[in-house]
């Protein structure tokens, strides 16, 4: 902003989606006058900020992970961030390493934890011949499964169960890099359900 006169000086700029993901990511934010870099997962955007000036003037505290209760935020973005931030370096500083050795000053940090809880997933391999079998739940109108995968190889079976007193079964296959259910009953006569996506 000018006090001299109206100037449009405000500068906003989206990049990256879908980062909620609970994957590490790294942002990195450079200025030289009123040309920015900003590079996210090593994706760089170039841009020039709005207004007539080419320096800024810092004067107030830079808050990283949200802004304290007094702060008003030109976004729509009032909730302060919950999750992990490591390697946080302004110009040349690394400020996770002076917060944790209480060497920044003035502080007001807050409740901050030195420490990032990470989900405690076991994961499990499979090979080609190789499966995991757990007992089912007979006389249940319920079905209900959710897992993660991950893998290279564009078909597989994900999962096999067949129904009490044969009377069909259900399966889930990735297919051509595309994941595909297939339910087959027995007693009616439109006896397979093939869904895909």
């Amino acid at each position: 902003s000018n006090q001299l006169g109206s100037i449009f000086g405000h500068t906003y700029v989206t990049t990256g989606s879908l980062l909620d993901d609970h994957h590490w990511h790294s942002i990195i934010i450079e200025r030289h006058g009123r040309n920015i870099n900003l590079t996210l997962d090593r994706h760089m955007q170039h841009f020039r900020t709005n207004g007539e000036f080419d320096y800024l003037d810092l004067d107030y505290e830079i808050t990283f992970g949200g802004m304290p209760f007094s702060g008003k935020p030109s976004s729509n973005s009032r909730k302060n961030f919950k999750g992990c931030m490591e390697s946080i370096n302004y110009n040349g500083n690394n400020i996770t390493d002076l917060a944790k050795r209480k060497k920044l000053e003035p502080s007001n940090v807050g409740n901050l934890s030195f420490s990032c809880v990470e989900p405690h997933t076991v994961p499990v391999f499979f090979n080609a011949t190789s499966y995991l079998e757990v007992p089912g739940r007979p006389s249940q109108d319920l079905f209900s499964v959710s897992f993660l995968f991950r893998t290279w190889n564009p078909s597989g079976l994900l999962l096999f169960s067949k129904f009490a007193d044969g009377l069909g079964n259900v399966e889930i296959d990735i297919n051509e890099g595309k994941v595909s259910v297939h339910i087959n009953v027995t007693q009616v006569k439109k006896n397979r359900i093939d869904i895909s996506s």
